[in-house]
């Protein structure tokens, strides 16, 4: 066998010193001495092999060596190719960013949180410009609000040298929730809508009405002079 670290990590048979183990297979399981364990690994043709040593009594499993290497490096592949890599992406703002030029980061932060990746906010106070720290941190803090949806909080807005960072990590996929707040806005603003329509179809009614109100009157002075003038 290869003298890797997985090889080395196991004990095997005869390695194994617990006076009695629990021996673990698609049945179930059941504690017996070590020996009555090393004995039927044999009467099998296989391995006993200690998957769990600091377990009380130490558990085991019954099966060929090689396989059951071979199964737990498979599995490492696998849980490997499943870890997606986080990248931390920079979104850079200055104190006095305008409001096209905020909406702008703000959607590639989305963007970037949509495909996983971490995002650290800052903004960098350029000479004089650290007198308006505080105006930096509200930045960033509505930065922060605005990505709710989409992102945690992974560290609040703090001032290191001439760079203030948010640091924010994306939401696991499915578990996006609205927030409270922008559910009321949501709410309010259908409602605003809504007695907009309302109004709206309201006034046509009434202009609806004063139309066939002027047209009948209209209909009837016709009718009057031409019974004037017979």
């Amino acid at each position: 066998m290869k003298n890797d670290k997985m090889t080395n990590q196991y004990r095997v048979n005869e390695q194994i010193r617990a006076r009695e183990v629990r021996v673990v297979s698609d049945g179930g399981a059941e504690v017996m001495p070590t020996r009555q364990a090393l004995e039927l690994a044999r009467q099998q043709g296989v391995d006993l092999v200690e998957i769990s040593p600091n377990a009380q009594p130490p558990v085991c499993r019954i099966i060929d060596y090689s396989k059951f290497l071979y199964q737990q490096k498979k599995h490492q592949k696998e849980m490997k190719q499943k870890q997606a890599k986080v990248d931390i992406k920079e979104i850079r703002f200055g104190p006095q960013t305008d409001e096209h030029d905020y909406q702008f980061k703000l959607k590639h932060a989305k963007e970037f949180l949509n495909g996983g990746n971490k995002v650290r906010a800052y903004v960098f106070f350029r000479g004089r410009s650290i007198l308006f720290k505080e105006q930096g941190e509200v930045l960033l803090l509505r930065f922060a609000n605005d990505l709710e949806e989409y992102a945690k909080v992974e560290q609040l807005p703090k001032l290191d040298g001439k760079k203030m960072f948010l640091y924010l990590t994306p939401k696991k996929a499915g578990v996006v929730k609205k927030s409270q707040q922008k559910m009321d806005r949501e709410r309010r603003e259908a409602e605003a809508n809504a007695a907009a329509k309302e109004q709206k179809e309201n006034e046509i009614a009434a202009n609806g009405g004063l139309f066939a109100n002027a047209k009948g009157g209209d209909s009837a002075l016709k009718k009057l002079a031409s019974e004037e003038s017979e």
